[in-house]
Order: structure tokens, then C-alpha cells, then sequence
């Protein structure tokens, strides 16, 4: 991506010269000083007119914060859980228990890994049927202590194998949808960075459900899309126009409430930032419903997503 690569090598440069100066190069200040400021500039003019295709190849970028980061900034005393009790663990969903400035919570998500090693043992982020099933368990437990649920969605999609459709694939993530629709506890789920169809559906269904402004979130990919509609991958960008995935097109649509802003350039240049401003997103999602009975958020919920969906008659 030619945009991107143009940001990475200025905000390479510009660390590269704050760590110089930091070792007592002071005469690099004036460089470092007009570093920034080209970055800046270049930043606020390319991102705000990002099409569709570039945000997908954002919300994919390899260095981008995974939900294992915002586990480990964000919250406090994580506990991992493993295994759904039937078949195994998989690893591309990470489950627990943690505390969210101080309130104990339930934390799920799509993990895609970050080397290559970790990538395959985490199947990219592609849960199979005991993935979702663990993220069954801990929401029921969750719901048990009444602890909020908070999720982090990230995947292409559920995994697709035969193995994957012979230990029940739908029937898990119908599951999961249909648990998180009557559970008793506030949750709120976050797109940080590919929600892929009911893969990604399946850690979805929140009483408030936030987006990264570089993220994405469909019901199927610009190329699977492409391929079907138009017989070629190389439609890719024209679909994903089309299908109106990005973070500014469904809050308009109303299927998500809130867009987190990331930094300048996206969340994989300044990760740190990343993680206070969608802890700051969290604490307020979480002020607005902690304090709801618990049948009003399941019928707020419910309403919500049975609400969902727009058309215009000609």
C-alpha cells in the first residue's frame, strides 16, 4: 500500500531521531522538528480521504494492535481460560477474566497472532466451532457472577474447513449469537480491525458496539464479494465501495454507535495512544449500561438488532 509505506518511512524516521536525541544528539532537534510536522501534514491529508480498499488494507496492516495488546494495556489481573469442555482449545479465540479499572469483567476475542509461528497456531484468527463455544462458556459464567462481557472482534471469518463443518460450525456461532442476545450483564463489543461475516457476528451482538476508524466489518470480504459478483478478485476495491464496511458508513446505517479515532497515520503507528483512546471509548460505553436492570438490557439489545437494517423503494 503506497499510502501507508509513505507514513511508515516518515514515522520510522522521526523514531529513529527521537531516540538520537535521547542519546544527546540535541542537533538533530530542528529534524526532528520538521519531521513531525511533514508527518503531520501528510497524515490529515491521506487519511481523510481514504477510499474503502485502503481502510481494509489498514484494518489488515500486520503490526496492527491485536485483541492479546488491548488485554494487556487495557486491562488488569487477566485470567485465561481454555478449552469449550467438548472437543479442545482453540487458540484463535482468547477468553477470560480480567479488571477494567477496577471492575471485574469477562474479556473475549479473535487473536490472528503476530509471527508467522503464531499466526498458524492461532489459525489467523479463523475460530473454529469450539472457539465459539468457548466464548459460550465464559459468557454464561460471566452472566453467573454478573460481570460485563467486553469483546474484541478481529477475523476474516470462522474457518471454513470440513473438520470445522462437521463439529457443528453454524450450529456454534448461532449459538453464541443467540447466548449474547439474553445474557444478563452489560457488553460491549469493539471491530479493532477485520469483522468478517458471522465469524465475526458471533462476538458481536453488544448493547453498545464500537469500531476503530480504520476497521472494517461485512458480511463477506471485498475479494470473496468480488469473486462472486463479478468473477474476479481484481474488483476487489469496487466492492468494498460497495458494500459499505467502513466504520463512517455503518454508524450512519446505525449497525454500530460509536467510532473510536485512532492516531495520525492509524493504530499501528502509535499504539500506546491506541489503547487510551479506546480505553477512554470503553469506560463511557460501560457508564451508559452498568447501571441498567438486567431485562432492560436484554430488551434494548434485542430491539437494537431487530431494528437493523435500511432500504430505499424506487
Amino acid at each position: 500500500m503506497e499510502l501507508n509505506r509513505e507514513i511508515q518511512s516518515l514515522s520510522e524516521k522521526i523514531e529513529i531521531l527521537r531516540k538520537e536525541i535521547k542519546e544527546g544528539n540535541k542537533e538533530k532537534l530542528k529534524e526532528l522538528i520538521q519531521a513531525r510536522a511533514q508527518f503531520r501534514k501528510l497524515t490529515k491529508q491521506k487519511m481523510g480521504s481514504l477510499t474503502a480498499w485502503e481502510r481494509v488494507q489498514l484494518a489488515r496492516h500486520p503490526k496492527r494492535p491485536h485483541t492479546s495488546d488491548y488485554i494487556q494495556n487495557i486491562f488488569t489481573d487477566f485470567i485465561e481460560l481454555h478449552g469449550d469442555r467438548r472437543f479442545g482449545d482453540d487458540k484463535a479465540v482468547i477468553a477470560g477474566f480480567a479488571f477494567f479499572e477496577g471492575i471485574p469483567v469477562a474479556v473475549i476475542g479473535h487473536e490472528k497472532g503476530k509471527d508467522t509461528k503464531e499466526k498458524i497456531e492461532r489459525n489467523f484468527g479463523m475460530p473454529h466451532p469450539e472457539g465459539y463455544r468457548k466464548a459460550i462458556r465464559i459468557m454464561k459464567l460471566a452472566e453467573k457472577f454478573g460481570r460485563p462481557v467486553i469483546t474484541f472482534i478481529d477475523t476474516p471469518g470462522a474457518y471454513p474447513g470440513i473438520g470445522a463443518e462437521e463439529r457443528g460450525q453454524s450450529q456454534a456461532i448461532a449459538e453464541s449469537i443467540m447466548t449474547m442476545g439474553g445474557l444478563k450483564v452489560p457488553i460491549v463489543c469493539t471491530v479493532i480491525g477485520e469483522g468478517g461475516s458471522g465469524g465475526a457476528l458471533a462476538l458481536g451482538v453488544g448493547d453498545r458496539i464500537l469500531m476503530l476508524e480504520n476497521a472494517v466489518y461485512s458480511v463477506i470480504s471485498p475479494e470473496g464479494c468480488a469473486a462472486i459478483l463479478f468473477k474476479s478478485q481484481e474488483k476487489a476495491p469496487e466492492a468494498a465501495e460497495s458494500l459499505k464496511i467502513t466504520a463512517k458508513d455503518l454508524k450512519e446505517l446505525g449497525v454500530i454507535d460509536c467510532i473510536v479515532p485512532e492516531p495520525l497515520g492509524g493504530a499501528h503507528l502509535q499504539p500506546k495512544k491506541m489503547y487510551k483512546l479506546l480505553k477512554r471509548a470503553l469506560r463511557n460505553s460501560l457508564r451508559e449500561i452498568i447501571d441498567k436492570n438486567p431485562e432492560e438490557l436484554v430488551n434494548q439489545r434485542q430491539a437494537k438488532f431487530y431494528s437493523m437494517g435500511r432500504f430505499t423503494e424506487k
